[in-house]
């Protein structure tokens, strides 16, 4: 994976920045801890000062995902969940205290960033942990039989390099999926004004993309889930709703 030439936490004033660890020598993760205000909590989450894998802090689309879910909770309420890109576990740990979300986090096959989010969820009250999966895009999933209906992520568009292996994995998590019942809705088939009708698709990925990239780069990952056979909604705030292809899911 490409690596990350600066360290986000330049991007706070000193004022901002609490240190809660120290680096000792150079292979001992330092970390800050910030208070971050979520709608109707607030939540401490240890971050990274760096993490070669941008694995470190909360992005803009985070913050902005949350709030449009609480505004569209009907799109995610009892339904079975795994993030891509967790970083922190900030979103998920949010989702699980605000609606006791059945949510599984996942990262880059890193054992840091798996602790990091552990101590995250003890911090804020999660215990058990959330369950966790390190699993790099692109490669062999660890579980061949997942079957998650709903699958989420914001901000995770910044390794343009990574998206065949991300749409990879996306395409085998959305396809391994199987309907429950007859009375689950695979597909929601029309669309009106960019807006999802009652019914959501079972599965989803629901994406948050909110840091600004070009153009170009945004449509080589939209272009590229058309080519997979899946299809792109925008349905509001920059939040996207990616769904298997009818003639795709019916193969």
């Amino acid at each position: 994976m490409d690596i990350a030439l600066f360290s986000p936490s330049s991007l706070f004033s000193d004022e901002e920045v609490t240190c809660a660890g120290e680096e000792k020598t150079k292979t001992q993760q330092s970390f800050v801890e910030r208070k971050h205000e979520f709608p109707g909590m607030e939540l401490v989450i240890r971050e990274f000062s760096f993490h070669q894998l941008n694995a470190n802090l909360l992005w803009p689309g985070t913050f902005v995902f949350a709030e449009w879910l609480i505004q569209n909770r009907q799109y995610i309420e009892g339904r079975r969940c795994i993030e891509l890109g967790s970083g922190t576990g900030a979103l998920a740990i949010f989702l699980r205290k605000s609606f006791q979300f059945d949510i599984t986090t996942s990262d880059y096959n890193d054992q840091e960033i798996e602790d990091n989010i552990a101590h995250n969820c003890r911090v804020n009250g999660i215990t058990p942990i959330l369950p966790h999966i390190k699993h790099s895009w692109g490669d062999e999933f660890p579980n061949p039989d997942p079957d998650w209906d709903l699958i989420i992520a914001s901000d995770i568009l910044l390794y343009v390099k990574q998206y065949p292996n991300l749409i990879k994995t996306l395409s085998f998590l959305l396809k391994s999926y199987k309907l429950k019942d007859e009375k689950e809705v695979p597909q929601a088939k029309n669309v009106h004004n960019g807006v999802l009708p009652e019914g959501f698709p079972k599965p989803a990925f629901l994406m948050s993309w909110r840091r600004r990239i070009g153009k170009e780069d945004e449509s080589l990952f939209f272009g590229g889930c058309e080519d997979a056979g899946l299809d792109v909604n925008h349905i509001g705030s920059r939040v996207y709703c990616i769904k298997l292809r009818e003639t795709a899911h019916s193969n």
